[in-house]
């Protein structure tokens, strides 16, 4: 489709905010900004597809978006002063790779 530069570049030199990740997207790889949203607006879907399917998805070199069940427990509604029952329920999870965990620990100062 596109030459396209190293996938983490794109990803660490960019925030979460979806604007600011197509703004870039659309600069570095020279497409139109339609089309960059376009293309996060897919990626986005399928991942949310997959794991609402129960399917995890796996990009290698940059991480794991993975289903996470939590046990059925006890709460409490402290407003109410009531024990509450939390049922059993899945969660999304983002695990990061190894690679891009330890790019991360060198290029990101400290704040």
């Amino acid at each position: 489709l596109f030459s396209t530069p190293n996938l983490f570049e794109i990803f660490v030199t960019i925030s979460a905010f979806v604007a600011e990740i197509v703004t870039n997207i659309s600069n570095k790889l020279g497409v139109e900004k339609s089309d960059a949203q376009e293309i996060v607006n897919h990626f986005m879907k399928e991942v949310r597809g997959a794991l609402e399917s129960g399917d995890n998805v796996y990009l290698r070199g940059f991480g794991s978006f993975v289903i996470k069940t939590r046990k059925a427990k006890k709460g409490r509604n402290i407003s109410k002063n009531v024990t509450i029952d939390i049922p059993a329920h899945n969660i999304p999870s983002f695990k990061p790779a190894k690679v891009f965990l330890d790019r991360v620990k060198t290029k990101v100062a400290i704040k």
